[in-house]
């Protein structure tokens, strides 16, 4: 009876670990997915006003804001870095995708990281066109 309890504990943990990294994984997409979709927003903004617009990063306070000028905060445990061209990066802190009327941007890549899981987040300096990458770096 105390070997099928012990089993029965055991196979529980194991579940709860796997259910753990499931909902991380998915919280980190679910990011990955909106920082992306405010990207392309801000991209159609500057088309359809023919004007540039600026796509801005805070990597110390993890938030970001598109052409709705907008706060939005990334969640608790995930950490932001950006790869962006040099006239873009104000500050250590700031850095910025600017994007023209064409659709063409400065480009650059934004790396969401939590624990070992990392997705990065393209943008085609030629194109403007933003897309999704998950590196697959499990823990």
């Amino acid at each position: 009876m105390l070997a099928v309890i012990l089993l029965i504990g055991i196979a529980a943990s194991a579940v709860a670990i796997s259910v753990t990294h499931g909902l991380a994984s998915a919280r980190i997409n679910a990011a990955a997915g909106e920082l992306a979709a405010s990207l392309r927003a801000t991209r159609t903004q500057a088309i359809v006003h023919g004007e540039q617009r600026v796509f801005e990063l805070d990597t110390q306070s993890e938030l970001y804001r598109g052409a709705d000028k907008r706060e939005v905060r990334l969640p608790k445990g995930l950490e932001l870095s950006v790869t962006s061209a040099a006239s873009d990066q104000s500050s250590g802190e700031i850095a910025r995708i600017r994007f023209f009327p064409d659709g063409s941007s400065t480009g650059g890549r934004i790396t969401l990281r939590s624990g070992q899981r990392e997705w990065h987040v393209n943008v085609s300096w030629l194109t403007g066109a933003i897309s999704i990458f998950d590196t697959g770096k499990h823990a």
